[in-house]
């Protein structure tokens, strides 16, 4: 009951609804954090969600069908028996090394170590190897070692995967395009781009690269462009990091090239690799090669990968033990060949490679406005087309058409919209393909006839 002489109080709703707490302004953190780079690895990783029925020719994720739960119990009882069969380790021990926190450098270095002699002919000692969480983290550690004085400036071949360029802005580390084309790298304008660097007072401290079917042009090096790099290099006394997840991947029957660190007799090669296309993306292990000799301030001489695994002992401690044990025994599997553990992968990809080429060619004539590539391997074939290609179209594609892709755009600095976008066909099947191909050409077909109309 109400109490005699008092108004009732008029019902509102409560004023917090109405007001945004904001207790921080992105411009008070790292400037990073609103980087288009970083937006795109977060925007490339989660679109595919959004269109759940949508043909993806966007992710460069492995293939799905050869995974298998069982396979992880394998493993790790395969690695298990090593620690006790060639290690030497009593079951104590071998639940400290499983379970508990481990060596920053990892434990399944001489593992690495092996493979590397095994499918790639590089010779390195595995206390020259730091395993790290994915190839993202090995990465990020050499580009946080190298960025020491706001001089530095990191140069890359464009079009530029966009987890390296998001890595350099998180450590304040300019990045310089130099000209890619088809050879993978125009070394005139590597040259003229040190130069430049180098008059306006800055000091490039490396430069980033795929030789390999690069993400995202697919692209690879001949033999002789590679020795003539690793000169260059030298010369100019320069680093190259070289970044190799999809080097195991060839489409045709040739003998895979030798790696720019199978080349490399002057320590001028960083090397980065991942098992996430090897052996298991869920397994997020990774690692860096780093043999370059590094005077210490007490006068002691060691490998890079000793400063890296200072750096990780910050940022990520250790890489998860059971994660390595996984991909360790996965490697034992095989004896170490990564190349006799993913034949049936490298079919599938080879395939599939062949399948979108094939279907390409059916759908857009020669000679007209849509062309191509045609990588010898890899993930990836760039289609260029006579109209612009940005995010907008991107959802409109899955939308309206039913097939998702990557613009082009994400992988410069500029963020200009770019007249062409990538397609994956690693995550596809043959029969995917067919469809998402129809789509696509439907999509370009609209778009021509549309550009036309206004025109």
């Amino acid at each position: 009951m109400r109490r005699p002489g008092r108004r009732p109080r008029a019902a509102h709703p409560d004023r917090r609804a109405h007001v945004t707490a904001v207790d921080l302004e992105v411009a008070a953190l790292h400037p990073a954090v609103d980087d288009p780079a970083l937006n795109s690895m977060n925007f490339l990783n989660e679109v595919a969600q959004q269109y759940p029925d949508a043909v993806s020719f966007a992710a460069g994720r492995p293939y799905e069908e050869y995974f298998s739960v069982d396979a992880l119990h394998r493993h790790l009882e395969t690695f298990r028996r090593h620690l006790a069969d060639d290690l030497g380790q009593g079951p104590e021990q071998i639940r400290r090394t499983l379970l508990q926190y481990g060596r920053t450098k990892g434990i399944v270095h001489h593992l690495i170590a092996r493979h590397l002699a095994v499918d790639e002919r590089i010779t390195v000692d595995p206390e020259s190897i730091v395993v790290t969480v994915g190839c993202q983290e090995a990465m990020f550690l050499v580009l946080r070692a190298l960025r020491a004085d706001p001089r530095d400036v990191l140069l890359a071949v464009a079009p530029t995967y966009v987890g390296l360029t998001g890595a350099a802005r998180l450590v304040d580390l300019p990045v310089r395009p130099v000209t890619g084309g088809p050879a993978g790298i125009d070394l005139a304008d590597l040259r003229a781009q040190l130069h430049r660097a180098r008059a306006e007072g800055l000091r490039p401290r490396a430069c980033y690269l795929m030789p390999d079917f690069a993400n995202p042009s697919g692209v690879s090096m001949d033999l002789d462009r590679r020795r003539r790099l690793l000169d260059l290099a030298a010369e100019e006394e320069l680093l190259l990091i070289e970044d190799n997840p999809y080097g195991l991947f060839p489409a045709g029957d040739a003998d895979r090239l030798p790696t720019l660190k199978a080349l490399d007799t002057r320590r001028r090669v960083v090397h980065l690799g991942s098992f996430a296309k090897t052996v298991l993306p869920g397994a997020r292990v990774g690692y860096v090669v780093a043999d370059q000799r590094v005077s210490g301030s007490d006068g002691a001489v060691g490998p890079l990968a000793d400063q890296l695994a200072k750096i990780k002992s910050m940022v990520t401690v250790n890489t998860s033990p059971i994660a390595q044990a996984v991909i360790g025994g996965a490697l034992l599997a095989y004896d170490c060949s990564l190349v006799a553990a993913n034949v049936r992968e490298r079919a599938a990809y080879a395939r599939n490679l062949r399948h979108l080429l094939d279907g390409l060619a059916r759908r857009f004539p020669a000679g007209g406005p849509v062309r191509w590539n045609a990588p010898a391997g890899g993930f990836f074939v760039v289609l260029t087309v006579p109209f612009g290609v940005d995010d907008a179209l991107l959802h409109r594609s899955a939308r309206e058409y039913g097939v998702l892709w990557t613009p082009m755009a994400h992988f410069y600095a500029d963020g200009a919209p770019v007249e062409a976008l990538r397609l994956s066909v690693s995550a596809v099947t043959p029969a995917q393909i067919e469809v998402g191909l129809d789509r696509l050409a439907a999509l370009v077909t609209d778009e021509l006839a549309a550009r036309a109309g206004s025109g």
